[in-house]
């Protein structure tokens, strides 16, 4: 599902500054890996590239077998609606549409039929434990519950690839082991490609495996 090599990026400038290099990975369906790194070592700014957002100085990346470089703008816009879901520390939920809503929208930009896509909604917050939250308004919903929405949201779609970049990060301990047993379950149930960047060794371990971002490349690491 994902397939990167040799990837690099350079900040320019007077003194140009490489964030990265060599970064090479290959996740399957169903794999789930957490990626750590010390603050600034470019967690963030790799996912930004796998997601599209920028463009790699050197190295290749392919998402379900298309490669990123031969796309342009729009392509890439579409790639990510498609084909990728995306769960953040901020929750990104819309307050003025309810829950079912704020999980609908990826298939309302696809362009799914009205009711093929209140099927969908419909099962992926059966699968959270949020049915019942369906018409709530997202004032009404603790951190952990608006949490579980994003992660809906992110998959309601059935992307081949979830990325996730802190998720737990406003979370107490309790709601975030909740939140990523959540994450982790449905990626894997989906059988998507999953990567989990965060700077928590707890929530790190929820991974199958877990990789330390340093400037020559990524690098598995056990944790104690």
């Amino acid at each position: 599902m994902l397939a990167i090599r040799r990837l690099g990026k350079t900040y320019p400038g007077v003194k140009p500054r490489t964030v990265f290099a060599e970064v090479n990975l290959e996740l399957g369906a169903g794999e789930y890996v957490a990626i750590m790194g010390e603050s600034g070592s470019g967690k963030s700014t790799l996912l930004t590239l796998i997601a599209g957002l920028d463009r790699a100085d050197a190295g290749t990346i392919e998402v379900d077998g298309v490669a990123l470089a031969h796309l342009d703008d729009d392509a890439l816009t579409q790639l990510r609606g498609a084909r990728m879901g995306f769960v953040f520390q901020a929750f990104h939920v819309l307050p003025y549409l309810d829950v079912a809503r704020n999980v609908g929208l990826p298939l309302a930009l696809l362009d799914i039929e009205r009711g093929a896509a209140r099927a969908r909604v419909a099962a992926v917050l059966d699968a959270i434990g949020l049915a019942d939250r369906a018409t709530s308004m997202p004032r009404e919903l603790s951190g952990g519950e608006l949490q579980r929405v994003a992660i809906a949201r992110a998959l309601v779609h059935g992307p081949r690839l979830v990325l996730a970049d802190e998720p737990t990060g406003n979370l107490d301990p309790e709601t975030a082991d909740s939140v990523l047993r959540l994450l982790r379950e449905q990626v894997k149930s989906q059988r998507a490609a999953g990567i989990l960047v965060t700077h928590s060794r707890v929530a790190a371990a929820s991974a199958d495996r877990v990789l330390q971002l340093e400037r020559g490349g990524l690098r598995e690491v056990m944790l104690a």
